[in-house]
């Protein structure tokens, strides 16, 4: 694999090769959410109900992938936890409540997570694409504008060191611990999964086998940005799947003058969206909708607002701070939790 990711760098150019990564795992994503309706907020919806069903039976399948997988990726070495930067940084846990609590309310009000704004966009989706924008431009605000003072004064208000971070480390387990933990959510989702099929709820071979794949997205990021750092002369950073600061940085891509540099991050939206469309028109789920009535209109953008400084406040949005969960990081596991409640 190294010889060929070298080779490939050579030949296509080594930023080339980071962005076609990104590009093609954000395509698995966009794809595999898509057929199997991945979302978080669904998920969130179902559990608050009592009425556990399709697709918390999905969500958990993609939560409980990436985390097993991500561990087998650190058990075997290809991915190492110092390299993490979640893992490595002070973290803000008062960002990870008060973010996840805005994300989660922002999300129910826009009906849906910014992932799921951009796989509906994909669909053809016109009160999504417009979410999406509200979204990128809030989160890039919060990031370097005007609302960045708020969410670093936020921030500041309860730090963890690097030491406290790392939940395996703290609790002795270490990644093997961690495969453990994951195999225990996958029996969850089993469990969940055999529930909905003796209510007859449609969850079906796109369901189980999307949701295999969702989470499989999520520790192919992992590996891939691990096994080019330091194979290439040029720096990469060890990422996965977000989309709050990709949004916004994919927003200043095309704001920018062109020749900026090809990232995996930037790619990886293009990607997702791209996979959305693909698995739509293939099922022939392609359809254009926009916004009913002005009163849904305010509550929609009002929500991706909310998502937007949540999600760069909390440092993911759903499927980052699934993203973050899948290493241990103590933020990852704050922040689903406070977008659950």
């Amino acid at each position: 694999m190294d010889s060929f990711l070298l080779a490939a760098g050579e030949a296509l150019g080594e930023d080339t090769v980071v962005a076609i990564g990104g590009l093609l795992i954000g395509a698995l994503f966009g794809a595999s959410a898509q057929r199997s309706r991945f979302c978080l907020r669904a998920a969130a919806i179902e559990f608050a109900r009592a009425d556990f069903g399709q697709k918390l039976a999905v969500w958990l399948l993609a939560f409980s992938a990436a985390v097993v997988l991500t561990q087998i990726l650190i058990v075997s070495g290809v991915l190492g936890s110092s390299e993490i930067r979640q893992l490595t940084r002070p973290a803000s846990l008062s960002g990870a409540i008060i973010g996840g609590a805005m994300f989660g309310i922002g999300m129910v009000l826009a009906r849906g997570c910014s992932s799921r704004m951009l796989i509906l966009a994909g669909q053809g989706n016109l009160r999504a694409l417009l979410n999406g924008l509200i979204f990128a431009v809030t989160a890039q605000a919060a990031l370097r504008g005007i609302l960045s003072p708020a969410r670093e004064e936020l921030a500041s208000l309860w730090l963890f060191e690097p030491s406290d971070i790392d939940l395996l480390q703290v609790a002795g387990v270490g990644p093997t611990g961690g495969v453990v933990i994951g195999l225990i959510w996958f029996g969850a989702a089993i469990y969940f999964g055999r529930l909905c099929f003796w209510r007859n709820c449609k969850l079906g071979v796109t369901g189980w086998v999307g949701g295999l794949l969702a989470g499989v997205a999520v520790a192919a990021a992992w590996g891939f940005t691990a096994m080019l750092d330091g194979l290439y002369f040029m720096p990469v950073k060890i990422e996965s799947l977000t989309f709050t600061g990709p949004s916004a940085n994919t927003l200043m891509l095309f704001l920018s003058p062109p020749g900026g540099p090809l990232r995996f991050d930037v790619a990886l939206v293009p990607g997702v969206f791209i996979g959305s469309f693909l698995a739509a028109a293939w099922a022939r789920e392609l359809k254009l909708e926009g916004f009913q009535g002005a009163l849904g209109m305010r509550r929609y953008l009002l929500g991706a607002a909310m998502m937007g400084f949540g999600g760069m406040l909390a440092g993911g949005c759903a499927v980052g701070s699934l993203t973050n969960a899948s290493v241990f990081a103590l933020t990852g596991w704050v922040t689903l939790l406070s977008i659950f409640g």
